[in-house]
């Protein structure tokens, strides 16, 4: 491949791959493609992980995710984060005086709680579906349950652990990421939005080889979406949409505590949150410690476009779910809320490699609340087919050619043929 990046005065650099987005899973992506010898540009509207990654919690889960691709995805990017994190520390300890900020890669395990004789059933269910695929998942009574978190309430009709579930700083993750690849020739450019497609060829046969953006055009083989819930504004704009909508959340913050959470700790109602597809507004539970000593407190999920409204509702059930698991955090300050969208698909999978209904477009977006997490292996599995490596994980279920996208695409306005 051979691309070259043209600015307003003229040839500036040279390039392989356009990635847009520089949030973490395209930090990732970009950084994949660095490793494996690909000169990338970055482009994004705004600042590196300005979006949704600076809105996340961090989250890497196996625990929330039934049999299938995701999981996979999810299990091969738990064997990939620890590798990363050590290779970054490396990289990145001579490029800063005192070395690049610790990702706070934290192991920390989770608990999920059923409180209800009918949660435990579903949770008991969900938990046996999972072990077969290789999740490692240990059901615990409520003495079980409280001797791995004390300040859990004694009202557990069943929880189970996971072990392999775990904890990363978003903004510290993304911008090391980056870094790793600049060290390896890579361009970042924010403040540079994406206003149209470089194409070239006849109409009817044409292929993207680039972008306009407001910083200059941006001449590429290949151009990677990675804009997380504005993936779908910009496949649009590129000629080929994805039904990618923004799925808004809202999180607690409260002040530094004693430790007293341990694990991520959720209610078993999320798993069921984090599944549907209902726009109206739904919360689950969710409480998990940071570093620093604050706590965290989620999760809601409703589509309500990019509306960033504060609505004291949301918060109101939040808090009350968290009283529910922990009710000693009663009294508890909250310092702050803030709140971020998802990139959310129909049909619940990420959507990362090429689409053949564009060549030279390919997408690495749809991972709603999942995205840090399953970042390493979504920019493993884009680098792999772009740089023609045979995959790790089955690429043919992240399509967008997949089944279950079909009639989403045929819906879309201007979708191309």
């Amino acid at each position: 491949m051979a691309v070259t990046l043209l600015s307003r005065r003229g040839p500036a650099r040279t390039a392989d791959v356009v990635v847009v987005g520089a949030g973490v899973v395209g930090a990732a992506v970009a950084r994949s493609l660095s490793v494996g010898g690909a000169r990338v540009v970055v482009v994004d509207r705004g600042e590196a992980a300005g979006g949704t990654s600076g809105s996340g919690e961090g989250n890497l889960l196996v625990s929330d995710k039934g049999p299938g691709a995701e999981l996979a995805m999810a299990q091969r990017a738990v064997q990939l984060w620890p590798v990363l994190a050590a290779e970054l520390r490396e990289e990145l300890r001579a490029g800063l005086p005192g070395g690049f900020p610790d990702l706070e890669l934290e192991p920390k395990g989770g608990l999920v709680v059923a409180t209800t004789e009918d949660g435990a059933s579903a949770l008991r269910a969900f938990a046996a579906a999972q072990r077969p695929a290789g999740v490692r998942a240990t059901e615990l009574d409520a003495a079980g349950a409280r001797a791995l978190e004390p300040a859990l309430t004694p009202d557990v009709a069943l929880a189970v652990h996971y072990p392999d579930d775990a904890q990363v700083q978003p903004v510290v993750a993304t911008e090391a990421l980056l870094a790793s690849a600049r060290h390896r020739g890579a361009v970042v450019l924010t403040g540079a939005q994406v206003t149209g497609p470089l194409l070239s060829g006849a109409r009817a046969g044409a292929r993207l080889a680039g972008v306009h953006t407001t910083r200059g055009d941006v001449a590429a083989d290949a151009v990677v979406v990675a804009a997380g819930p504005w993936s779908g504004e910009v496949s649009a704009l590129l000629g080929a949409p994805l039904p990618v909508l923004p799925r808004r959340g809202v999180v607690l913050v409260t002040t530094r505590q004693p430790h007293q959470v341990f694990r991520k700790v959720y209610d078993a109602d999320y798993v069921g949150a984090v599944g549907s597809g209902d726009a109206d507004l739904q919360t689950s539970t969710v409480v998990e410690s940071t570093a620093s000593g604050t706590i965290l407190i989620g999760s809601s999920r409703e589509r309500v476009g990019f509306d960033t409204a504060l609505r004291v509702e949301v918060l109101r059930r939040l808090a009350a779910g968290a009283l529910a698991l922990f009710p000693g955090l009663a009294g508890v300050p909250v310092m702050r809320s803030y709140g971020g969208f998802r990139p959310y698909v129909p049909d619940h999978l990420p959507v990362a490699g090429p689409d053949p209904r564009l060549p030279g477009l390919w997408h690495a977006t749809g991972h709603e609340g999942a995205g840090i997490g399953l970042a390493p292996a979504t920019g493993e599995l884009v680098a792999d087919l772009l740089l023609g490596r045979a995959p790790v994980l089955d690429a043919a279920a992240f399509s967008v050619a997949r089944p279950s996208l079909a009639a989403h695409l045929a819906g879309l306005p201007g979708a191309a043929a």
